[in-house]
């Protein structure tokens, strides 16, 4: 039997299969893609971000079996949305998982304030050395301590960071008549300001634990393969 294809698009940190470990287990019912998007490598040195890139890497991803259904991590949303409208047919589904998507909700408060914070330290980013960048940004989006390790991983994931374009500058569009999960960690405004905006335009909307990466909980990782299942076989009722 012909199993369906699902494509995991990582936000910012980890990336690949490592950006989805409750996720892994899919393989056995779904043909699971766990994405590197561009500038995102193991070894090589980071590059700029690249939204078209990503998009035709997601793009070419889903091309050969005719599509598939697409699960994505704060920015990967970003090329997961712009793919869902340049491709809709492409796109069987979506589930954004606290969703960067910035520019679809700029003139609502929890946005405006978020770029209100955060512009200043994007405009000044190549003046900042990869370790000074990483340690403000993280005390600024997320009132944290950047991790602070002298590895090689962690000085390209400074590096890969800093080199990140800003999440409002991408203009995303809504896709009407693609199934859409979001799931949020009901724990920061911006996301749920974005999150309600999506349910708003018909968006399916949940909440799990897990704080900025839900879907590692037990509960999060239920609500994604239940919508995804549940897409999965209204799309089979219809094709036959």
């Amino acid at each position: 039997m012909h199993k369906q294809r699902v494509v995991f698009v990582h936000g910012l940190g980890s990336f690949g299969a490592a950006a989805w470990p409750k996720q892994h287990g899919m393989a056995l019912d779904y043909d699971a893609l766990f994405l590197r998007r561009h500038g995102f490598h193991p070894v090589a040195e980071p590059e700029e971000s690249d939204v078209a890139a990503d998009v035709a890497i997601l793009l070419d991803s889903l091309a050969s079996p005719g599509g598939g259904h697409v699960v994505a991590h704060e920015q990967g949303a970003i090329s997961a949305m712009l793919a869902a409208v340049e491709r809709p047919d492409l796109v069987h589904s979506l589930v954004l998982v606290e969703p960067a998507c910035l520019s679809l909700t700029a003139e609502l408060p929890a946005t405006a304030s978020h770029r209100a914070l955060m512009e200043p330290l994007f405009e000044i980013r190549n003046q900042l050395n990869d370790a000074d960048y990483e340690r403000e940004y993280f005390r600024r989006a997320f009132s944290a301590e950047a991790g602070g390790q002298e590895t090689p991983e962690a000085r390209r994931s400074a590096k890969r960071l800093r080199l990140q374009a800003p999440p409002w500058e991408a203009q995303l569009h809504i896709v009407p008549g693609v199934p859409t999960l979001v799931l949020t960690g009901g724990w920061e405004p911006l996301y749920e300001e974005i999150a309600a905006y999506l349910q708003e335009t018909g968006a399916l909307r949940c909440a799990a634990a897990g704080g900025h990466r839900p879907q590692d909980s037990a509960d999060g990782d239920r609500i994604i393969r239940k919508f995804i299942a549940e897409v999965g076989r209204a799309s089979s009722v219809r094709a036959s």
